[in-house]
């Protein structure tokens, strides 16, 4: 699998996200929204960068399982109760995504919702992989 990330020069440049992702290959993993859910079922973390954290693990569980690597994934989104509370710890967010899966980032978006399934949970993630 070959994903080949595109950041025109006529668009802001990119952050922590890639404007657009080209991806080849013959396998496509689609991962359900994560939580910050623990083994038990219950959510974890006080904290919106504690639960971004353990919500990305477990999409990375996810991809692994799957047989991908974060490399592989070409798109993600993800859902914050609080758009600005996320916005103010973009740094820190930034350096957890880093450190669980690099800096080959797939096209992203932050979606500001209501309220998540469990109502304790501040963030989702969720995405696609393309895996050859």
């Amino acid at each position: 699998m070959t994903c080949e990330r595109i950041d025109p020069p006529e668009l802001s440049p990119p952050a922590g996200f890639c404007h657009a992702v080209v991806a080849t290959g013959s396998r496509v993993v689609f991962l359900a929204g994560q939580t910050a859910l623990d083994g038990d079922g219950k959510v974890t973390g006080e904290t919106l960068p504690e639960q971004f954290a353990r919500a990305l693990d477990n999409l990375l569980t996810a991809l692994r399982a799957a047989g991908g690597t974060p490399s592989d994934l070409a798109r993600v989104t993800v859902y914050a109760t609080d758009v600005a509370a996320y916005r103010r710890h973009a740094r820190e967010l930034g350096r957890i995504w880093r450190e669980a899966a690099g800096r080959q980032y797939p096209a992203m978006a932050v979606v500001e919702v209501v309220r998540l399934w469990d109502e304790q949970a501040m963030v989702e993630l969720d995405g696609f992989a393309v895996l050859s």
